[in-house]
Parts: structure tokens; sequence; C-alpha cells
């Protein structure tokens, strides 16, 4: 078993000049298979998405309006201890608010609503402290937020354990095709990802845009970390005998 664990091992590290050498055929009573399999977990790590919208009746009015709100927001953050490595500031517009998204505003609103200031940030937090950081964002003025990523930390390793439940498949079907064949399934001779399959992820954005500030006392929402599913496609050839 460990001789084996070990070739696998091996083998999966990549296709190497030696795989293309390996002849499937009758001669040399080896058999190839081809397997799938997937891995999950739950989701550890969040990027929560945040950002907001200003106006102002004119272009200063509008900078000053959002330039109190993007400070009051970086710190929130700062506060609740959330290190400025882990915020990514996304993009940030100062422009002219064109008519048509105005036009059914009573007047007085339409004067107010000249110019508008957007902001957005990445936001890179536990998965477990996505909701605290949304609500803190939301309550110090980030009134368009709430999408939120989910991901786990060690794809890697996630990625490593679909190939070896891949392996593990490839293994029991080629075992089914030998017996089917009169023969006995013998040592692995070669394994490789042959097709890295592309992370299954589950809807990346769960939570609705905020439209208004939420109350201070308003607790967070409940929101639930995501899983996390890493899929894997193993080409093996096992000798028969």
């Amino acid at each position: 078993m460990n001789r084996l664990l070990t070739i696998a091992a091996l083998a999966l590290i990549g296709v190497s000049a030696a795989a293309q050498q390996i002849q499937v055929n009758k001669d040399n009573r080896t058999l190839a298979v081809t397997a799938s399999e997937t891995a999950t977990a739950d989701a550890d790590t969040a990027m929560v998405h945040i950002g907001f919208q200003a106006f102002g009746p004119d272009e200063k009015t509008a900078y000053a309006n959002g330039s109190r709100v993007s400070n009051a927001i970086a710190k929130a953050l700062a506060d609740a201890g959330v290190p400025k490595k882990d915020i990514e500031s996304q993009q940030q517009n100062l422009t002219h608010v064109q008519p048509y998204e105005t036009q059914n505003l009573p007047a007085d609103q339409r004067a107010q609503r000249q110019f508008t200031v957007t902001q957005t940030w990445d936001v890179k937090t536990k998965a477990d402290d996505a909701a605290n950081i949304l609500n803190v964002a939301v309550n110090a003025g980030a009134n368009q937020s709430g999408n939120i990523d989910w991901s786990i930390a060690d794809e890697k390793a996630l990625e490593a354990q679909a190939a070896g439940k891949a392996l593990t498949r490839a293994r029991a079907i080629a075992e089914q095709m030998a017996s089917g064949l009169g023969a006995k399934l013998g040592w692995l001779i070669f394994a490789s990802n042959e097709a890295p399959a592309r992370p299954i992820t589950p809807l990346a954005r769960v939570a609705p845009m905020m439209a208004m500030k939420a109350e201070a006392t308003t607790p967070p929402l409940a929101i639930n970390p995501r899983k996390v599913t890493q899929s894997a496609t193993v080409y093996a050839v096992f000798a028969i005998e």
C-alpha cells in the first residue's frame, strides 16, 4: 500500500516525458482509466464587497460628502480590527448625474443630486467574521454593500484531496474492468491530472445590496459561510496480470 501511495504521489505531480511513451495495448498488458471526483469543505475565507454612493448639488459638495463617508467607513473597519493589507480599493468615481436618473424625484431632491461620488472596496476576512464586517461597514455609511465571495485558504490541499479520491475511483473502475477481462489488476504504473478541472464554485454573491444605512443598534445579518468544492480528473494506467 505504501508503495502504491508513493507511486501515485509522484505521478500526480505532473505529466512527465516518460508518460508520453506509455503504450496501452494488449502486448504490455496495461489498462488505462480516467476518473473524476470532487472534494468539498466549508469556506474559511470571505471577500466582502462594500461600497457607497453619496450625492451633492455640485462637484465640491458631492466630493466632500463622499470623503466624509469614505473616511468613516475606513475608520470603522480599522476600529473593527481589519488590517489595512486586507482592504483593497476597487474603484472610486465622481460623476455628473444624468437627468433620466432623477427625473422621477421632486425638484428639491433633484437639485441635491446633481453629482455623485461612488467608491468600493474588497475586504478579506475570516468566513465567520463576514457578517460582522458587513454590518460595521453598513453602519458607517456603506449603502451599496453586501456581496460576498467565499473561498478556502488552502485550495491546493482541497484539490489534492479531490485528486486522491479520483485515483481511488480509477482503481475501483480498473479492478472491475480487469475482472471482466478475467485478469488481475496489478500495480499503478502512471497517473496524472489529465485535465485539471476548474473549481466548482457556489453562488459567489449571497447577500443583497443594501439600499439604506442600518441603525447602529441593528444586529448583523444572519449569514452562513458557503461550501467550496474542488474537482479533479485523473488519468491512470495500471498493469494487469
